[in-house]
């Protein structure tokens, strides 16, 4: 079936939930033109484009991979020219500055707009997600010549980015980065050495492609502290701003995939031929700090990739068992029904549905955080969203992600034996999903990073500022009255004190039982992500109460869909915590030798 963005759902979580009046009255992206009526005309566009143009190249994408031959790189058809369009139509631009060419609107606004793009083709996406995320660390750590230099034809589109940290004996340990950047003695390195998972690290779809490169200078300490940062070029650039010779930096292979096939995955090879010409970013063994503004960016983009495939699984599904007719209703029928009628089915649809929708309304709260972390005109404000974003991030990568792959094998689930049928399509969306819970850092790295950088450096004070939002939510609950209002606050409370009790064993044993805190990461993680995405969810049913009278139809099924997360997921938040407390012991216990 086509993909129908769902613009009406995100406007709802935008406005609603996120606060777009409020992030659009900050000075900069009022001057940039930015207000809440802008916001449904953008959608519309970010729709229509990715309808019309990037989502039927999923499908014969999957089929027809990219492919290397001799050093080249030909992507799937349609793809070159379909990114051409996105380039020219300004989505690359959406969020960066207007100085460089782009359009200076709020994270939260292009964080929809990426959905969009995501759920229509992942393998797609991803070319301009990279590119992102290398303008944003440029724009943080570069020299004003090398941001002028590179960063206005990558918000064009003429250029794209890609990001070389993985290297065949450095996984996520980047302490074990041997590449090399020998001084020149003019201001430019030659870089050497090889660089494995490089998405996009070749293409046809841009003139350039400039390469982010974490290498080690000769004199570099050992270690994370001794690693730099460099652009290289895969043509290098003239005084004048004109491509000139080819660098030293070439595609030896690409990887074949489970998933996301159409999308190169490259080996690449610095300096075969002399060394690859790079040019420092920022300072000398600060490449790591440097890299994290791009890894974090990605981070939260990848969060998006596994909300927007679970959209796209979502809306498959529906249409299967909307289609699909056997059987009987179990409440007696003349004849067999559509299987959308049976409540199992309806139970994975409901589960699909509203997983979906709390990762949506955590992720979009977070952007609007980002966008307050830089944007509100007070310091105090500004500190307190870069402590609640920075917080969401590790949940807004693992449990979104995590949950993408449950919720793709359920669509799965849903088409039955055909879903095991590649022509059905919904396989498509299992395979592209299995590995968001692996790039760009593991789901046990972003809950190693929740537990330890999150949680306990800050002696758990923004975890103790959400728990207070929750509980301001409940009061909020127990006023309206109603009966799902009732019912959503029984189970909130039940899930707040999961994540008090878990945050407290935390911050108490961090220090002492450290394995037995860490064993316990992936299940805070979890419970973070069910009892937040719960918050969001009871507080979507307050603004639905509200404004039912609109478009009931709407409206009601965002309360329904807030009751079944607190009455069917959010529960077990109270396993969770139990393994959080008590199974450190036994999951440490086996010595190494008993596996």
């Amino acid at each position: 079936m086509p993909y129908v963005a769902p613009v009406k759902d995100m406007l709802f979580v935008m406005n609603e939930l996120a606060g777009l009046a409020d992030v659009v009255a900050y000075p900069s992206y009022a001057e940039a033109g930015a207000d809440v009526d802008l916001a449904p005309a953008i959608l519309e566009e970010s729709a229509k484009f990715n309808q019309d143009v990037v989502a039927p190249l999923n499908w014969p994408g999957d089929q027809h991979p990219s492919s290397w031959k001799d050093g080249i790189v030909t992507t799937s058809p349609g793809f070159k020219e379909a990114f051409q369009q996105f380039g020219a139509a300004g989505w690359q631009g959406v969020v960066h500055p207007a100085e460089f060419g782009g359009q200076g609107l709020p994270k939260l606004i292009a964080t929809a707009c990426f959905e969009m793009a995501h759920s229509a083709s992942l393998s797609f996406a991803l070319c301009p997600m990279l590119t992102d995320g290398a303008i944003e660390a440029l724009l943080t750590a570069a020299s004003p010549e090398l941001q002028e230099q590179y960063v206005p034809n990558m918000i064009s589109g003429e250029w794209t980015g890609s990001m070389c940290l993985t290297e065949p004996q450095a996984g996520s340990d980047l302490s074990m980065v041997r590449a090399r950047a020998v001084p020149e003695g003019d201001g430019s390195y030659k870089i050497l050495g090889t660089k494995i998972y490089i998405t996009y690290g070749e293409h046809d779809m841009a003139k350039n492609i400039v390469h982010l490169v974490l290498a080690r200078t000769p004199d570099a300490p050992e270690g994370v502290k001794g690693i730099s940062l460099f652009v290289v070029p895969k043509f290098l650039v003239n005084a004048d701003g004109s491509l000139g010779e080819r660098n030293d930096v070439h595609c030896v292979s690409i990887e074949h995939k489970l998933g996301i096939k159409a999308s190169p995955t490259a080996v690449l090879q610095f300096g075969d031929h002399g060394g690859a010409i790079g040019y420092l970013v920022g300072e000398e063994n600060r490449g790591l700090e440097y890299m994290f503004v791009m890894m974090n960016a990605a981070r939260f983009a990848v969060g998006m990739q596994g909300i927007a495939v679970a959209e796209r699984a979502y809306q498959k599904a529906v249409q299967y068992a909307k289609d699909r007719v056997q059987s009987r209703d179990l409440a007696g029928s003349p004849g067999p029904v559509a299987i959308i009628h049976q409540p199992d089915v309806k139970r994975m649809l409901m589960t699909m549905r509203a997983y979906t929708e709390a990762s949506r309304a955590l992720a979009y709260y977070a952007a609007a955080a980002y966008d307050a972390q830089h944007a509100a005109p007070d310091e105090a404000a500004r500190k307190a969203n870069q402590a609640i974003y920075e917080f969401l991030v590790p949940i807004v990568k693992g449990f979104s992600t995590e949950m993408s792959i449950e919720v793709a094998s359920l669509g799965v689930q849903v088409h039955g034996g055909m879903g095991f049928i590649e022509e059905t399509g919904a396989a498509q969306y299992y395979r592209d999903a299995r590995i968001l819970t692996i790039y760009e850092g593991t789901t046990a790295i972003q809950a190693n990073d929740l537990v330890g950088r999150k949680t306990v450096r800050d002696g758990g004070a923004t975890a103790k500022v959400l728990l207070e939002k929750i509980a301001e939510t409940e009061k909020a609950l127990a006023a309206s009255g109603t009966t799902d209002a009732k019912a959503v606050l029984k189970q909130l409370a039940i899930g707040r004190a999961a994540f008090e009790e878990s945050v407290a064993y935390i911050l108490a044993n961090a220090k002492t039982e450290v394995k037995a805190v860490y064993a316990g990461s992936f299940a805070y993680l979890r419970l973070c992500g069910l009892v937040l995405g719960a918050w969001q969810m009871a507080r979507a049913l307050l603004a639905a109460e509200s404004l039912r009278a609109g478009d009931p139809s709407f409206y009601d099924a965002k309360i329904t869909t807030a009751r079944f997360f607190a009455e069917n997921l959010l529960p077990q938040a109270q396993a969770l915590a139990t393994a959080i407390l008590e199974s450190g012991h036994s999951t440490n216990a086996l010595a190494v030798e008993q596996f």
